[in-house]
């Protein structure tokens, strides 16, 4: 008796976690996309560095979005790196918080760009930085600069 209750135990466990893999909340964002053949986020500067755009489907650990909007993530790239993504044409928006340390798979164009002071402030500001971490940016950036057509965010459940 007491091997026929392990048993079923074993066998409960295993259906219960089964389901809970299968129920994790997916969201979508613009174009439906897959995550089938996304890369890591840090093989993307290796990728990047003898052309200046590429078309990528990428997966990466979302730091921030935008607090104003929600008009771009900001991406972990590995080795203190980041990476901001944007929506492809403004047409649809991320939550504007909530998401940090998620997974998202994105797919678009990536793009090396020189990114100006102004642009950077503005980001800055959008992020919710002080009026002194935003006054400490005084150099442009290059930076690459990925517009996304399609974004799901893993384990986040959209808000209708």
């Amino acid at each position: 008796m007491n091997n026929f209750r392990l048993v079923l135990l074993a066998f409960i466990f295993a259906i219960k976690s089964t389901f809970s893999a299968f129920s994790q909340e997916f969201s979508y964002y613009g174009e439906k996309i897959t995550e089938e053949g996304a890369i890591p986020a840090s093989q993307l500067l290796e990728l990047m560095k003898d052309t200046n755009e590429g078309t990528f489907k990428v997966k990466g650990t979302i730091l921030q979005t935008c607090t104003k909007k929600g008009c771009w993530m900001s991406i972990d790239l590995g080795q203190g790196r980041s990476m901001i993504v944007r929506f492809k044409d403004y047409g649809f928006f991320v939550p504007k918080s909530g998401v940090e340390g998620l997974e998202a798979i994105f797919e678009g164009v990536a793009r090396k760009q020189i990114r100006s002071v102004e642009e950077l402030r503005h980001y800055a500001h959008d992020a919710g930085k002080s009026k002194e971490e935003i006054a400490q940016i005084t150099q442009p950036r290059q930076e690459i600069i990925f517009e996304a057509s399609g974004v799901i965010i893993k384990g986040y459940k959209r808000k209708e």
